[in-house]
């Protein structure tokens, strides 16, 4: 639906709003792959948000093929 301003792991309230938009959140995690905050996973899992989390440039290229498909996917990312 269009791009919002996230504020990284501690900004939860940004991803939780799109929540009954989205089945699969995206997110890149920079230029490598590293963990979710514990409390970050827990908290979008229960509110129903399917997460995948890769490096920054993969979950575009995902992202961008998943669109255009038609799913109903979101993507958070950190810079390079």
């Amino acid at each position: 639906k269009g791009i919002v301003a996230w504020g990284g792991y501690d900004d939860v309230s940004t991803l939780l709003t799109q929540s009954a938009e989205i089945d699969v959140l995206f997110v890149g995690t920079g230029a490598e792959i590293a963990h979710l905050p514990k409390g970050l996973r827990t908290t979008l899992e229960e509110a129903g948000i399917g997460i995948e989390v890769m490096a920054s440039p993969t979950a575009c290229r995902i992202y961008n093929v998943l669109l255009s498909e038609g799913r109903r996917i979101a993507l958070a990312l950190l810079p390079v």
